[in-house]
């Protein structure tokens, strides 16, 4: 029987300095969005606790979690603990009927830390995907225009496991600078062109065929900062080898940047930042510091010309803090003036 070959290419790359990171803050880390059969309330329950795992392993980055008692406990009481919830109609291929449940993140963090398990904050690296396909009409990109179905797909893969992704616009500069042959052959030079305007730091690469019986087979391969980790595999379908990718991507990350609280709960961090010149600049200060999950109360202790002088009260050491504060490319980390400040940062306008 002859199959029919489809040969995927991802590739999610950056090439700028660690400390140039960007990043955004993930809105929906505290909600999910399952199938479910019907809109019974057997059927939410149900899809209450798959939301709840996917809501754990987001937080945490990793699968782990869910072997805690703590997680194993709130899972039983899932659906006491939704707050909203919310049917969808879809179109194929997902499935027809899902259900998108929002949990407490303050009672969800509560699980977490009650499991051991590390925190990853919603301030997440971006990942700028690549995408080309080879089909009968020959090797093509995929777009939110031209491929919208596999899109969301690749979206929906990387949303569930929390980490930001984008697609490229593919504009006259992104088709001069990478062509899908130049994809196809994992051109170095020519992703390094194409990818540096997106002001990214991630590279995965992935080969995958599908069977005429849908099968999915195939190769991931992710690179940050010269580390490069191979992953082989052969999943059911399209679906599941995005969603092998993203959790690729996602574990890694998470290992970098997830932190595990303080066992003796919050401590107290002096912090300076400097070229503070304006209101706007004092206020985006505050509150990224504020949206820091593992923050739980950030005090100007004084404003003095454009340096600004803050009292942190965290869960974490102050290395920790740094490595959440790296993600933010507007704080640029200076050498600690005095004794007074721990960590120190330029503001960049």
């Amino acid at each position: 029987m002859r199959s029919k070959s489809l040969l995927v290419l991802c590739l999610f790359s950056a090439f700028l300095p660690a400390l140039n990171v960007r990043a955004e803050m993930v809105t929906d880390l505290y909600s999910a969005t399952v199938s479910v059969a019907d809109q019974g309330s057997n059927a939410l329950a149900g899809a209450s606790r798959r939301g709840l795992s996917d809501v754990l392993i987001k937080v945490t980055g990793s699968r782990e979690v869910l072997k805690s008692p703590a997680a194993t406990e709130a899972l039983q009481s899932a659906r006491g603990q939704v707050q909203r919830f919310a049917y969808v109609r879809n179109k194929p291929p997902e499935p027809p009927l899902s259900v998108r449940v929002e949990f407490d993140s303050v009672w969800v963090m509560g699980v977490v830390r009650r499991s051991g398990a590390p925190l990853w904050t919603a301030n997440r690296p971006v990942v700028l995907a690549w995408v080309v396909m080879e089909g009968a009409e020959g090797k093509q990109f995929v777009t939110t225009e031209g491929t919208p179905a596999e899109a969301d797909l690749l979206r929906a893969a990387f949303s569930r496991r929390g980490v930001p992704v984008q697609l490229p616009v593919f504009d006259l500069a992104d088709m001069a600078a990478l062509t899908p042959d130049a994809a196809w052959r994992l051109d170095s030079a020519a992703l390094a062109a194409a990818s540096a305007r997106y002001n990214v730091n991630h590279v995965v690469a992935a080969r995958m065929t599908t069977l005429t019986n849908g099968e999915a087979t195939g190769d991931w391969s992710y690179q940050f900062q010269g580390e490069r980790i191979n992953r082989a595999l052969s999943v059911p379908d399209i679906t599941a080898f995005y969603a092998s990718g993203a959790g690729l991507v996602a574990d890694e990350m998470a290992a970098r940047y997830a932190v595990l609280p303080r066992a003796d709960g919050a401590g107290e961090i002096h912090m300076r930042v400097m070229g503070v010149t304006s209101y706007a600049d004092y206020a985006s200060v505050v509150r990224f510091l504020e949206d820091l999950e593992l923050v739980e109360a950030a005090t100007v202790l004084r404003v003095q010309g454009s340096q600004l002088e803050l009292s942190l009260q965290v869960s974490v050491d102050a290395a920790q803090l740094a490595n959440l504060v790296a993600l933010n490319d507007r704080l640029l980390p200076m050498p600690a003036v005095g004794t007074t400040a721990e960590l120190s940062y330029q503001w960049r306008n």
